[in-house]
């Protein structure tokens, strides 16, 4: 008995001993209002990968791997403030946090990412050149990348030079950005603004448990039901930006007792029109989230996304057009019966529909398995002026047709089109004032012109001359992953994946509204319409849009011009390790992909016959590109308050749909030298933390090599061919493109008293062509890939266009005990270029039309006409600012924010355009001394405007 009593006195002293040994951390977290517990807080030790969440009673704690000395602990959650505290860890100590409270943050950003992100990227007629990735980093509490996101967005500025193609956007760990161009769709799930709060961001290429990821960052939002806080939430809003009204209500039940959770949203956005003239606004959104926590081992949880909407657009104009109209000018609308019409619209409808299983195998591993299905299509609306009639003359068929272009913008319509002569005469400027006068008093689409065109002809029996026509992707996509989190042991962690994607796409014409006709004649009437080598014959054979359905006479509904399928299948797989130790955390990881695209032609055009490469029916070859990657980075914790960080990595990347096939709406043609993209990045940053202070000075470098992209446009410029050759709508492929990003961004943020912080932010950057990349055109209006020279353009230490390369923030927040709060910025951006004409830098600008070198040509005069613009600098000042109060169980709240107060105009970017792309008439444009007919075209910054929110929280 002795013994046993001996044996079990030692064994609880040993017990005692090491629970006296051991090191923990514990607290929990309530409502500053409510004095409720509040689940799901992520509590993370910064400079570290330890991080937990919130159990249902508020309570957390760690127990493991917890670094000695000064360490800064973060409390964070959706919808409320951040707050940080200093703790000392001493080893076996137990550090108690209980009680620590979270305010309701009034203030949701979310809205306005929402509002001034994603709504302009469905704004512009020019996608490519307006498109930018700031609405990624809304989820991120970093001053500097919420200085991107919520006040340098409105200028189009892209951090590190980055736009959404160098992003990644997951939705419940599946991957959303679209095949075609490598870029998220965010009108996808636009509108879902109260369900897009739970956000994990991960900045650049450092360690995500869900993909390899991007330079730009990865973002997963995740919709799971039972992730969102019980309670409801109804708000309406008012803007005069994108859209003029937003009305929505959602609804989550929290984790029910019985394990069944959802969660549902429904909204609404609507306006005849924004800043911009004649940008209407329609769209609808629905959510719904169901999830059965099945046992304490599986769940599954199920999403549906249906986000319509249909939005018309706007584009770049010309200075001359500025100068007429101003800013908020768009020349795509009319009034037609008394309504706004807008010829240019954008309509969206894409369902998303998912089903995910998390499955927790142990304490120590995770395996989330996801299935998506998304289908629909996005239709884009223009006018087509192709119209023709089927006549007889001379006992061959003839087309008669085609109609002026209608376009407001067309520069005979100008007054610089009367004034083009070096010596006007008194009849000149009389037609030039005239028309100045119309254009300033009107200069918008005459509908009523295009009915009656087509009356005319539909009382002679004929077709219509003008109609509009809808360019649709109609996608069905297919995506299965798993990903795996697995703890290896207390320092090590694991994350894997495997991720399949079958796309099927069919792409077409629809003719949407014949404007009063009865049909429409299905060829191409300007099809080789200068060409006097060939007979009418061949003629009427090349005009044909699909050779075995010829002469079609098509009505609304029905498909025409082009017709075709895109399949592309991706294959992926993903590892990462993830080290965390006293002094240094790092990871490893690497990526291997397959990606393949094939063009299957379903209309045999005429100047394509036959199929293969070289025609337009049937299978195209097929595209394969195998890509791997591998990154690495680590965080060096000098003490708990200083810590440096640096994060590297190497990687191709297979280029997309759109950047594969050199016109694939007519030919299975493949672009010529396509290669995969090859990548390098590497940022080094310092960090310092404290309840006061938070800091970043970050100094990046990124390099690509083998990129690749396609333009369409029409020139008048062309050396080497017939003079009446000259001009020709052509698709300007560019190959073996090279490019650096280099720069230094930063943020600080200082809590000055516990009701005022003052914050600054900032980058400074350079993004530049290294190399001359190669360049070929290709068109029907010519035989074969015409190039110039040495087959490549001069871009050569010439500016990236995207938006200012430079931007500066001062700022500061005022948040009051009572629960409101305010706030102002003072945002500096300079540095911003113009998108340069690859055309007009080849060896085609130097030559004459007969293909020899230009006796005229004067180098230094040239260096002048292709020197390339840089915006002037400027300044805008945002404001925001919001109140709530707590009424019984409700909580009921404002916030509006008013940006660029002082109306300052600006830039945001533009491009030349490349219709004279060689010397002599470069100049004699340039020369004009009442303004060029084709000069550059700009995009301009919206004036002043505001958002105001109210809401309902209960």
């Amino acid at each position: 008995m002795k013994k046993k009593f001996l044996l079990l006195l030692f064994g609880m002293c040993l017990t005692v001993s090491a629970f006296a040994q051991l090191t923990v951390i514990k607290g929990s977290v309530l409502d500053a209002t409510t004095g409720e517990p509040i689940p799901d807080v992520t509590i993370t030790i910064e400079g570290t990968q330890l991080t937990t969440k919130t159990n249902a009673l508020g309570e957390f704690s760690f127990t493991e791997n917890i670094p000695l000395g000064e360490q800064i602990l973060k409390v964070e959650m959706p919808d409320y403030g951040t707050k940080r505290f200093p703790i000392v860890v001493n080893e076996g100590s137990t550090i108690d946090l209980e009680g620590i409270t979270l305010d309701y943050d009034a203030s949701d950003k979310t809205d306005l990412f929402i509002i001034s992100i994603s709504d302009d990227n469905l704004l512009g007629d020019d996608n490519g050149l307006i498109d930018n990735v700031s609405g990624l980093l809304q989820s991120s509490r970093d001053v500097f990348l919420n200085a991107a996101a919520f006040d340098f967005s409105a200028t189009f500025f892209r951090p590190r030079g980055l736009d959404n193609a160098n992003s990644k956007v997951l939705i419940n760990g599946i991957e959303m950005n679209k095949q075609f161009d490598g870029r998220p769709q965010w009108g996808n799930w636009g509108g879902l603004n109260d369900v897009q709060r739970n956000q994990e961001f991960t900045p650049g290429m450092t360690a995500s448990d869900y993909t390899f990821g991007d330079l730009a960052g990865t973002n997963n939002i995740m919709m799971r039901a039972s992730s969102y806080r019980k309670g409801g939430r109804i708000s309406y809003a008012s803007a005069n930006r994108s859209y003029q009204g937003r009305v929505m209500g959602s609804y989550s039940s929290g984790l029910l007792s019985n394990g069944w959770a959802y969660s549902l949203l429904v909204s609404r956005r609507f306006g005849d029109e924004g800043f911009v003239e004649g940008t209407l606004y329609d769209a609808n959104s629905f959510f719904a989230a169901v999830e059965k926590k099945i046992n304490d081992k599986h769940s599954i949880n199920f999403t549906g996304i249906y986000a319509q909407n249909r939005r018309g657009r706007s584009t770049a104009i010309t200075e001359e057009i500025f100068n007429l109209k101003g800013r908020e000018y768009n020349p795509f609308w009319g009034e037609i019966d008394g309504k706004l019409r807008n010829s240019r619209t954008r309509e969206i409808e894409e369902p998303i529909f998912m089903l995910n299983h998390y499955w927790t195998i142990s304490s120590k591993t995770r395996l989330n398995t996801n299935v998506a299905y998304q289908f629909g299509e996005i239709a884009n609306s223009r006018i087509d002026n192709g119209g023709t009639r089927l006549v007889e003359f001379e006992g061959q068929e003839a087309f008669l047709g085609g109609a002026r272009n209608p376009d407001p913008l067309y520069y005979q319509n100008l007054p610089s089109y009367h004034l083009r002569f070096p010596n006007p005469t008194p009849a000149n400027f009389e037609l030039a004032y005239k028309a100045q006068q119309e254009f300033i008093n009107d200069g918008q689409l005459d509908w009523r012109r295009l009915y009656e065109a087509n009356g005319i002809l539909r009382n002679q029996g004929g077709n219509s001359l003008y109609a509009i026509q809808e360019d649709v992707i109609d996608d069905n996509q297919f995506t299965v992953n798993t990903i795996l989190d697995h703890e290896i042991n207390e320092r090590i962690r694991l994350n894997a994946s495997l991720n399949y994607r079958a796309l099927r796409s069919e792409n077409y014409a629809r003719m949407n509204d014949l404007l009063g006709g009865t049909g429409y004649l299905d060829v191409d009437f300007f099809a080789d319409e200068n060409d006097n080598t060939i007979s009418d014959e061949i003629a009427a054979n090349l005009a044909q849009s699909d050779v075995r359905n010829r002469n079609r006479i098509v009505q609304e509904g029905e498909r025409y011009k082009y017709n075709y399928e895109m399949n592309a299948d991706v294959v992926s797989a993903f590892a990462q390790a993830q080290f965390n130790y006293n002094k240094v955390d790092f990871y490893v990881g690497a990526h291997v992909s397959n990606t393949t695209y094939q063009r299957v032609g379903l209309y045999e055009n005429g100047f394509f016959r036959g199929g293969g490469n070289n025609g337009s029916f049937g299978e195209s070859d097929q595209l394969d590109f195998t890509n791997y990657g591998v990154k690495g980075g680590l965080t060096y914790k000098i003490t708990g308050r200083h810590l440096i960080d640096v994060n590297g990595s190497y990687f191709t990347k297979a280029p997309g749909i759109r950047n594969s096939f050199s016109n694939a709406r007519q030919t299975n043609a493949t672009v010529i030298g396509l290669e995969s993209e090859t990548i390098q990045s590497l940022d080094l940053s310092y960090i310092y933390r404290s309840p006061l202070v938070n800091a970043r000075l970050t100094a990046f470098y990124a390099g690509f090599q083998n990129g690749s992209n396609i333009g369409f446009y029409f020139t008048q410029g062309l050396s080497g061919l017939l003079l009446n050759n000259a001009d020709a709508f052509v698709q300007e492929i560019t190959t073996n493109i090279e490019r650096r990003n280099v720069g230094i961004e930063f943020g600080i943020d200082a809590q000055v008293t516990p009701t005022i912080k003052l914050k600054a932010a900032g980058s400074i950057g350079q993004y530049i062509f290294t190399n001359d990349p190669n360049l070929y055109l290709t068109s029907v209006d010519f035989d074969g890939p015409l190039t110039f020279g040495d087959g490549t353009t001069q871009l050569k230490n010439f500016h990236v266009s995207g938006g200012p390369e430079r931007a500066v923030q001062l700022g500061f927040e005022y948040r009051d005990p009572d629960f409101w709060n305010f706030g102002v910025t003072a945002n500096h951006f300079s540095n911003a270029y113009l998108s340069i004409s690859n055309l007009a830098r080849s060896a085609n600008f130097s030559l004459d039309f007969d293909g020899n070198q230009n006796n005229q040509y004067d180098a230094e005069i040239a260096r002048q006409l292709l020197k390339q613009e840089q915006f002037d600098d400027y300044m805008l000042v945002n404001v925001i600012g919001g109140k709530s109060w707590k009424v019984g169980d409700y909580f009921i709240g404002f916030f509006a924010t008013i940006n660029n107060v002082f109306n300052q105009q600006f830039k945001t970017g533009g491009f030349e355009q490349s219709r004279n792309a060689n010397y002599n008439r470069v100049l004699e444009d340039n020369s004009r001394e009442n303004g060029p007919l084709f000069g550059p075209r700009y995009f301009y910054g919206n004036g002043t405007t505001y958002y105001l929110n109210a809401y309902v929280r209960f």
